[in-house]
């Protein structure tokens, strides 16, 4: 199989994963993957700037790994969607799933495919960078939900009877009023 297909495929392919996720909660954690796809980014530029490590290959047209717009991204809103609410569980499975992707995919798959080397950077290292991300994202989806806190609090205003003047009804003389 090329490299092409590949890399494509883990960009296309996990996105069909999210038919099986409840909307609302598909709606409810795509902040916090759009917020992982800036941070991996971010991240990759640091690490093609300092020498860290070099991808050889990306799925055309692209210059950024096209994973981090499929499988990273749909894996967040997984891991966020199974574990969210419970800090320390979802630590331990990000980290045990950033040393698999890390040792497994970057070094062992896409290494020997020749679509990835890590030049300067420790496995070790990229491993614990990532797990700084998984608790910067998960610090932001808790300021995400303080967002959306539900509107069911009361007012603390006094005046609670006032309203906007199109929520107000008509009066009598004006319903039924048709252009005759």
């Amino acid at each position: 199989m090329s490299n092409q297909v590949i890399l494509w495929s883990l960009t296309i392919l996990p996105w069909l994963t999210l038919f099986f996720m409840p909307k609302d909660a598909r709606k409810r954690f795509m902040p916090v993957a759009q917020f992982s796809i800036i941070t991996s980014i971010l991240f990759i530029e640091m690490g093609q700037t300092f020498g860290w490590f070099v991808w050889e290959e990306a799925a055309y047209p692209l210059k950024s790994p096209s994973y981090i717009f499929g499988s990273n991204t749909v894996a967040t809103i997984w891991l966020f969607y199974f574990l969210y609410g419970r800090f320390w569980t979802y630590l331990a499975v990000d980290t045990v799933l950033n040393f698999g992707f890390i040792y497994l995919f970057h070094v062992y798959y896409l290494g020997n495919r020749g679509i990835f080397h890590e030049v300067s950077l420790d496995p070790l290292l990229n491993v614990i960078y990532a797990i700084i991300i998984g608790i910067l994202l998960y610090g932001y989806q808790m300021w995400q939900e303080g967002i959306f806190a539900s509107t069911e609090a009361k007012s603390t205003s006094h005046v609670t009877n006032l309203q906007p003047a199109a929520t107000k009804p008509l009066p009598e003389s004006h319903k039924d009023n048709d252009d005759k």
